[in-house]
């Protein structure tokens, strides 16, 4: 699985920061960046699935 973050659409809430920060931080910009570029590690699907579903923005994008 591999994740993205739209920059487009985040707003820097932090949530997914929050549920995942191995795998997500908020820029100075406000935006939140993907950590691991490519598939992530499989301990850390279940972590990108919640920060996923908490993103209040739909900014995030779980792809396989």
């Amino acid at each position: 699985m591999k994740v993205r973050v739209k920059t487009d659409m985040c707003e820097g809430h932090g949530k997914c920061e929050k549920a995942a920060p191995e795998l997500f931080k908020v820029g100075d910009d406000d935006v939140s960046i993907v950590l691991i570029e490519g598939d992530i590690p499989k301990e850390l699907e279940e972590k990108a699935e919640r920060a996923y579903r908490l993103c209040p923005r739909q900014a995030i994008e779980l792809l396989p």
